[in-house]
């Protein structure tokens, strides 16, 4: 088993016509047994920037570091042009409810396929004038 499956994540981020959205599962976890299910795996660098930390939840609360973490960035630039970073971004020119629900699906599927992660989810959405945060009700075991 590798480190980064020991507590189980899924996190995935889009970009769309001018926002992104970041979206993670909130279930934490020691392989199969479930510790809690409110667990957060995104953080606020600011209002237009946010990290997302799957891997080892105790590196990831820490970070910075030789850390087993895999980290999603997803922001809006000084022109409000969206950008994600890491190893395997995607985009696409989704209207905002578009990529709500596009994002939200890919995370619920995601989960499904995944008995290390679940308990729903969060979904940040973010425009050049507002941030929306979502939760998402999906499978509970």
């Amino acid at each position: 088993m590798s480190i980064f499956e020991y507590n189980g994540s899924a996190l995935v981020a889009m970009v769309g016509k001018n926002c992104f959205a970041i979206a993670s599962d909130r279930r934490l976890g020691v392989q199969l047994q479930t510790i809690a299910t409110d667990f957060r795996r995104i953080y606020k660098i600011h209002d237009k920037l946010y990290i997302g930390l799957s891997g080892l939840a105790t590196d990831a609360q820490t970070l910075f570091g030789p850390y087993f973490v895999q980290p999603v960035i997803a922001g809006l630039g000084d022109d409000n042009k969206p950008f994600i970073c890491t190893m395997d971004s995607i985009g696409a020119k989704y209207e905002p409810e578009e990529l709500f629900e596009t994002i939200s699906q890919a995370l619920l599927a995601s989960v499904d396929r995944d008995c290390l992660s679940g308990w729903g989810g969060h979904v940040l959405f973010v425009t050049p004038t507002e941030v929306q945060e979502k939760a998402l009700k999906g499978r509970m075991d």
